[in-house]
């Protein structure tokens, strides 16, 4: 069975998706995406600069854009018997297997970006990757912590990433590595994505879910917030909602693929990340970057 894995933010790069847009159908995919933005976000996607591209109203759509044209442009070699995506990748494989529309799809991607950005603005706050402990070592000592910090990405065994207020993840990563943690990391990012702080965030965007049409995909959709599979769109959209201050439990949703028959996974969108996120999980599982011929 074939599973197709989305990524999420950090998977950018300068030239992204330019090979695709010699493609008509994808040309007019970025044409209209440009319209809908209101900035030519291809030209910044194709020939931008690091730092013009890092700015997370370009980032999310853009990896979003990459993504779903891809998928798009597979045609009918696009034939998943199941799909998940990383943080923002999951708005990408929810339009990959229909359960959005192209259109609504990257209207919500750009409202996500924009309350993310108004709630990193609004409070300091940052991630950082703890290195070779349990997750359930990094679960207790999180849950010590007096301040705010909450396991955030399981990424893979041995990589968990946390996320928090700066004192509550200096306090937690001090903690870690006395607990013998290999590594613990703060990451370069905006904000606490994937904690209590995004409340405001998920509030903002709550809204504009609730007002999105969402039908049953073509296959069953692993949600981040619990790594289980779904195809009602009732449920489909309570997930979203929870997904911005919930964890992205992507280690048990490639162990839950792997359990209901995942023989393969293509990755569809920049970078091959999470190709080695599930190699970590299985080393026998083959993967693959989706490419058009």
């Amino acid at each position: 069975m074939k599973a197709y894995i989305f990524p999420g933010q950090g998977a950018q790069f300068v030239g992204m998706g330019k090979d695709l847009y010699e493609n008509p159908k994808a040309a007019a995919l970025f044409e209209q995406a440009n319209e809908i933005i209101g900035f030519r976000i291809s030209d910044i996607m194709f020939g931008g600069t690091d730092e013009e591209l890092k700015q997370t109203n370009v980032t999310q759509p853009a990896i979003f854009l990459h993504s779903v044209i891809l998928a798009k442009v597979l045609g009918d070699d696009f034939k998943p018997d199941m799909v998940a995506g990383h943080s923002l990748g999951e708005f990408s494989a929810l339009v990959a297997a229909n359960a959005l529309s192209f259109e609504d799809g990257l209207r919500l991607v750009i409202a996500r970006a924009n309350a993310m950005q108004k709630a990193c603005e609004a409070q300091p706050s940052t991630m950082a990757a703890i290195l070779g402990l349990a997750d359930d070592v990094v679960e207790k000592i999180c849950a010590e912590v007096d301040a705010v910090v909450v396991p955030a990405n399981y990424n893979c065994p041995g990589q968990l990433v946390i996320s928090g207020s700066i004192e509550g993840i200096d306090l937690a990563c001090a903690k870690l590595t006395e607990a013998g943690a290999k590594r613990a990391l703060k990451l370069n990012v905006g904000g606490a994505f994937h904690s209590p702080l995004m409340e405001p965030a998920k509030i903002e965007l709550q809204a504009a879910i609730e007002a999105t049409n969402i039908s049953a995909p073509i296959c069953p959709v692993y949600q981040n917030v619990d790594a289980k599979p779904y195809t009602n769109p009732a449920e489909i959209k309570a997930n979203l909602i929870k997904q911005l201050t919930g964890a992205v439990r992507w280690t048990q949703t490639v162990g839950n693929m792997l359990a209901d028959g995942a023989t393969e996974f293509v990755e569809v969108g920049p970078g091959n990340v999470l190709q080695g996120l599930v190699k970590k999980v299985s080393r026998e599982v083959q993967t693959s970057s989706a490419t058009v011929a």
